[in-house]
């Protein structure tokens, strides 16, 4: 975790220094040698990886990685070329389709062809173990992402913020630029995305945000 990224470095040598995120490093150097942790060492920062600070035109925060073997590649809902589309993604595709009126340019369930437009795709805790949701919440991974979210907030361009679900929304109090766009809904789970995430309309609404500043996404 020692290397530093596009545009992330003053943030990332700042938090890395901090005792709370010395003790998740440790943390994860034990659960990563007793256990299956997800996603792989090499993947734990992918998101930033892909998306460079001064590029963020939106950003779409998950929860946690994706716990089963071969899913989590470090960024929010995406799953590797060749793995299975799992059921929320196949539920954000559809809602893309419906809103926009044509289907996702994704083929498959890579996102990194999002994620290099500026779609940071953050979760708020960054590993999970195999088979355990949310294993690794409460270690020191949600005071890390808050300060993502609260740097991009700092920032002077607008952008557009999609929270869907519970623990996402709580994170709209950081976001206190009136620059940015905060889109909530309910998360596209198959045991919620009836409740409020079909039909909301995210994606022509960032669309329409980021067309003012001369920007889009290819969704």
């Amino acid at each position: 975790m020692e290397r530093y990224y596009n545009g992330w470095d003053e943030l990332f040598k700042e938090e890395f220094a901090k005792p709370y995120f010395k003790n998740l490093k440790a943390f994860l150097v034990e659960r990563y040698a007793q256990t299956e942790v997800y996603p792989p060492k090499k993947l734990m920062l992918n998101a930033f990886d892909n998306t460079a600070y001064d590029d963020v035109n939106v950003v779409i925060l998950g929860q946690d990685p994706y716990y089963n073997p071969g899913q989590a590649m470090g960024m929010s809902f995406s799953v590797p070329q060749g793995v299975m589309v799992p059921m929320s993604l196949v539920n954000i595709f559809k809602e893309i389709n419906d809103d926009l009126g044509y289907p996702s340019s994704i083929k498959g369930g890579d996102l990194t062809p999002w994620a290099r437009q500026g779609v940071l795709l953050l979760n708020t805790a960054l590993t999970v173990e195999r088979g355990k949701p949310n294993s690794h919440q409460g270690k020191g991974w949600e005071i890390f992402t808050d300060r993502v979210i609260g740097y991009l907030n700092e920032r002077e361009r607008g952008m557009v913020f999609m929270l869907w679900g519970r623990n996402a929304y709580a994170k709209k109090q950081l976001i206190t630029n009136p620059q940015h766009l905060v889109l909530t809904a309910a998360h596209p789970s198959p045991l919620s995305a009836y409740n409020g995430f079909f039909g909301c309309g995210h994606f022509s609404k960032a669309n329409a945000f980021l067309e003012k500043q001369n920007r889009s996404i290819k969704w």
